[in-house]
């Protein structure tokens, strides 16, 4: 894979994504609404986390939970590749259910870097079943491989619900999430609070680790990435996501995930 490439690969396996990467690419702070699973291959990689600033290095294991706002940065000016898994929550869930024999009803990766040679062994096998030709044996490994992997990243994680957010902000946030496509201020997520406007921004970067304009946007480009996964075309997903035209959504996706949202839907399709 050459350097400076994103390249989304078709994935066989029911809500999940594949990723393969070699960049210098620095990613602002955003957010998926899917579990990560991921290695790094070469190079160094350091980012703003959901629990602070940390550095991985090739061969170590990386995970980002739906919702953690997150950034990313080469170390140093040779950049880095990677491997990324993105799983639909339901499809975690089902699996921590399985292995946890009902007990665990969610799951919260709580360790953004692992160094662990099995683990990272683990996820090879599991990208290369997900990113190879089916045949007739290939859904019961893929599922065999996820089991396994995860209930090894689960003795590394925290089971429970994420990191609580204030009353106050939350309601703000639920404003932004109930209706992501309506235009809203400030002054609109302070009454829905009942804070002042500069309580609810400080309040809303300290409780999500964005602005609330950086949300909205995320929020919006989650919606556009739904509608393209579902087969909208690219200019009806952007409208119906709330961007001004179909140039303005292609800057943010590529910005947020690197590839383009034609790119996108090519390996979707």
């Amino acid at each position: 894979m050459t350097r400076g490439r994103f390249r989304m690969l078709r994935c066989e396996g029911a809500g999940v994504e594949a990723v393969e990467a070699a960049t210098r690419h620095a990613f602002p702070r955003h957010s998926h609404e899917q579990y990560g699973i991921g290695l790094i291959h070469q190079g160094g990689h350091r980012s703003y986390s959901g629990r602070g600033m940390v550095e991985a290095g090739s061969g170590d294991i990386i995970t980002v939970n739906p919702g953690e706002v997150h950034d990313g940065a080469p170390i140093g000016d040779a950049g880095r590749s990677w491997r990324m898994l993105y799983f639909d929550p339901a499809v975690i869930r089902r699996a921590a259910s399985d292995i946890s024999e009902g007990r665990a009803e969610a799951c919260e990766f709580d360790r953004p870097v692992l160094r662990d040679a099995g683990l990272a062994a683990a996820f090879g096998h599991l990208f290369t079943a997900m990113t190879a030709g089916e045949d007739d044996a290939a859904g019961i490994d893929r599922e065999a491989l996820l089991l396994g992997l995860l209930a090894g990243l689960m003795g590394e994680a925290a089971g429970g619900a994420p990191r609580s957010v204030p009353g106050t902000i939350e309601r703000a946030r639920r404003r932004i999430d109930d209706a992501p496509t309506r235009p809203v201020s400030l002054a609109d997520l302070a009454r829905e609070s009942g804070l002042s406007r500069f309580q609810v921004l400080r309040g809303f970067t300290r409780a999500t680790g964005l602005t609330p304009h950086a949300y909205l946007v995320q929020r919006r480009i989650d919606l556009a990435r739904r509608l393209i996964a579902g087969g909208t075309a690219l200019a009806e997903a952007a409208a119906a996501s709330g961007f001004a035209d179909q140039s303005h959504m292609t800057r943010v996706f590529v910005r947020t995930y690197g590839v383009s949202p034609g790119g996108y839907a090519g390996a979707l399709s």
